[in-house]
């Protein structure tokens, strides 16, 4: 398989339980709930997405022709001289239209542990060591667990449902329930929104996007 990515590079988790845990991010190209052309976002069910992973002209980004290829990259990116915390993060677009078994083999004979940022519509593959599952409304969920969700509020389809919404989730077996406030002109109001709902919905915690407020990727 040829894999096609957006972008390499090593960074700090931005969101969620892991904010703050170096990993290189590699960016698959390619969704399956948008194009990634703006002419299509107002029909795509995912409207909101503020990520370019169209094409493979990012840094570090390229076709890597066999799972041995990207692993290798990866590990290059990572360079910290540290084999103990080796840590990868899939994301994209959905990584989970190209991240296969042949890649996740590859990279744990390189000494990494795996995370992934799914939108749950394709079940994760064995091997993977993080599960953070953001699902968008209009999609169909079929990964039901994991290790944390990401919800971003409001989305459009939210207003007459949220809170059926989050009950359903809430039934789910995932270890960590994070609401994040929707970027954009409304920021403020969103996040608003989401800490009223974690001080009435205690199992939820509000998730910051930190590499925004630290000029980081």
């Amino acid at each position: 398989m040829t894999y096609s990515v957006k972008e390499l590079f090593l960074t700090l988790q931005g969101e969620g339980a892991q904010t703050g845990k170096v990993a290189v991010f590699c960016r698959f190209s390619g969704c399956n709930l948008w194009s990634g052309r703006e002419a299509d976002r107002a029909h795509a069910i995912c409207q909101f997405c503020d990520t370019d992973f169209v094409g493979i002209d990012g840094g570090g980004g390229g076709k890597f022709e066999t799972p041995e290829l990207l692993a290798e990259a990866i590990d290059r990116e990572w360079g910290l001289g540290d084999p103990t915390h080796k840590y990868v993060v899939f994301t994209g677009g959905e990584p989970l239209l190209q991240l296969d078994i042949a890649l996740i083999n590859s990279l744990k004979l390189k000494g990494f542990k795996i995370g992934i940022e799914t939108n749950g519509t394709i079940r994760v593959p064995n091997g993977i060591d993080w599960i953070c599952v953001s699902p968008k409304f209009g999609s169909e969920l079929v990964q039901l667990q994991g290790d944390e969700i990401k919800l971003v509020i409001p989305q459009i389809g939210h207003s007459d449902n949220l809170n059926k919404i989050l009950s359903r989730f809430e039934k789910m077996s995932f270890t960590h329930h994070f609401l994040q406030a929707m970027d954009g002109p409304n920021l403020m109001a969103n996040r608003n929104l989401a800490i009223k709902i974690c001080q009435s919905r205690p199992l939820w915690r509000l998730s910051i996007q930190t590499h925004k407020f630290l000029g980081i990727r």
